[in-house]
C-alpha cells in the first residue's frame, strides 16, 4: 500500500512526464500530496493524458531533451529534488529498427545524463529507473522471467532497455555505493495500458484509433501471450519500492512488477474483450503484411515485489480494460476526463486497489 504521508511535500524530478505512464505517475504523485517537477518533450498527441487532464496545472515543468546533459543538469540543480523517477525513453520496438542511432542516444544515454547529473545532487535520497520486461534475454522459453536473469534484446529497442540496466548497475556500484548516497532501483513492467495512451504499434491504442474511426483493426500476431496489466498496478508497484528504498538499501537492484497469470494471454483475447466492452460494430482482422521479429511468449516473475514489498496487482484484466474504454469512451464524448482520471485513481482504491493510505 502507497503511504500518502511518505509523499506528502516530497519533491519528485519526473522525467519523461509528458508520456503515458509519466503523465499516469504525475497525476498520482500530485493526488499523494508530491512536487512534481517534469522534464521531457513535448507530447505528440492532442489528446494524449498530459494535455487532456491539464496535467501543467499541477506541476513544475520543462521542456526539454534526455539527451541534452547540460540542461538536465540546470533543470535538476535547480529542482533539488529527494526522489528522482527516470522514465523518459524511446518507448517503442518498431521505430527502433526505423531509428537506432535516436533510440539508443536516448534509451541509453539518457540513462547516464540522469545519472551523471544525480551523482552531484546534494541530499538526493533514491532514483528509480524504469525500464521494460524486454530487457530479459528472451529465447522463446515459456517460463517466466526473475529479476537473476540475464539481460539482453535482439531487437534496439530491447536491447537499449537491457543496457539501461547495466548502466545503472555500474553508476549504482561506482558512484552510488557509499555511506549517504542516493539509493537507486530499476522497475521492469511491460505491455502496460489505460486512458490517454496514443502510441502507434501499442494494442490498446491501434485497437481505440481503429475504432474511433470506424476501421478494422489489423493485427500482426494474435497468438502472441504478453503481461497486460492496467498502468495503475506497476505505477503503485513502483512507489511503493521507493518508500521503501529511501529507508533500506537493501531494496536497490532490479524488480518486476506484471500481473497475475490469469492475465497472461494472448493479443487475441486482449482484442475480443476490447471489442466486447467498445461495441459500435468493432471488428478486427489478421495483419499478414510485413512485421518485425517478437517473441512468442514473454512472462515475469514477480515473487520478489510479492514478497519483500507485499504488492500484488490488484486490477484484473477485465476491469483494467473496462476503465481503459470508459476514459476513451469520454474523451470522445467530450467529458472531463481529468476528473474521469483522478476518479479511476480513487476509485481503484476501492476495487481494492489501495494505491493511497
Amino acid at each position: 500500500m502507497t503511504d500518502k504521508t511518505f509523499w506528502r511535500g516530497k519533491k519528485v524530478f519526473l522525467t519523461g512526464h509528458t508520456g503515458f505512464k509519466g503523465a499516469w505517475t504525475s497525476l498520482l504523485l500530485h493526488r499523494l500530496g508530491a512536487e512534481v517537477f517534469g522534464y521531457a518533450l513535448p507530447p505528440t498527441h492532442p489528446s494524449a493524458l498530459f494535455s487532456a487532464a491539464r496535467i501543467a496545472d499541477d506541476i513544475q515543468h520543462r521542456f526539454a531533451d534526455i539527451r541534452d546533459l547540460a540542461t538536465l543538469r540546470t533543470a535538476l540543480s535547480e529542482a533539488a529534488p529527494d526522489i528522482i523517477i527516470h522514465m523518459a525513453a524511446q518507448a517503442l520496438v518498431r521505430p527502433s529498427y526505423a531509428e537506432p542511432v535516436g533510440t539508443f542516444a536516448t534509451n541509453v544515454m539518457g540513462t547516464v545524463h540522469v545519472l551523471e547529473a544525480a551523482r552531484h545532487l546534494p541530499g538526493l535520497k533514491a532514483i528509480l529507473i524504469v525500464t521494460s520486461d524486454k530487457a530479459y534475454a528472451n529465447n522463446g522459453r515459456q517460463t517466466a522471467f526473475g529479476e537473476d536473469d540475464r539481460l539482453g534484446g535482439d531487437d534496439p529497442y530491447s536491447n537499449s532497455k537491457a543496457c539501461a540496466e547495466l548502466v545503472t548497475h555500474a553508476y549504482h556500484h561506482s558512484f552510488f555505493n557509499t555511506p549517504g548516497a542516493a539509493r537507486i532501483a530499476t522497475a521492469r513492467a511491460g505491455n502496460v495500458f489505460g486512458g490517454g495512451d496514443w502510441a502507434r504499434d501499442r494494442l490498446v491504442p491501434d485497437a481505440v484509433q481503429a475504432f474511433l474511426a470506424g476501421e478494422v483493426l489489423r493485427i500482426r500476431n494474435p497468438a502472441s501471450v504478453r503481461p497486460w496489466q492496467h498502468v495503475l498496478d506497476p505505477l503503485g508497484g513502483y512507489l511503493m519500492l521507493i518508500e521503501r528504498l529511501v529507508d533500506d538499501p537493501a531494496f536497490a537492484g532490479g524488480w518486476n512488477f506484471g500481473p497475475d497469470r490469469a492475465s497472461e494471454v494472448p493479443v487475441r483475447a486482449v482484442v475480443e474483450r476490447l471489442i466486447a466492452l467498445w461495441d459500435d460494430g468493432a471488428r478486427w482482422t489478421s495483419d499478414d503484411g510485413p512485421r518485425p521479429p517478437e517473441a512468442a511468449t514473454l512472462r515475469l516473475d514477480c515473487e520478489k515485489a510479492r514478497a519483500q514489498l507485499g504488492w500484488t496487482p490488484r486490477l484484473d484484466l477485465d476491469q483494467g480494460l473496462r476503465l481503459t474504454v470508459d476514459w476513451y469512451k469520454a474523451l470522445q464524448q467530450g467529458r472531463d476526463v481529468r476528473q474521469l482520471s483522478l476518479d479511476q485513481i480513487d476509485g481503484a482504491a476501492k476495487m481494492n486497489f489501495t494505491m493511497i493510505a
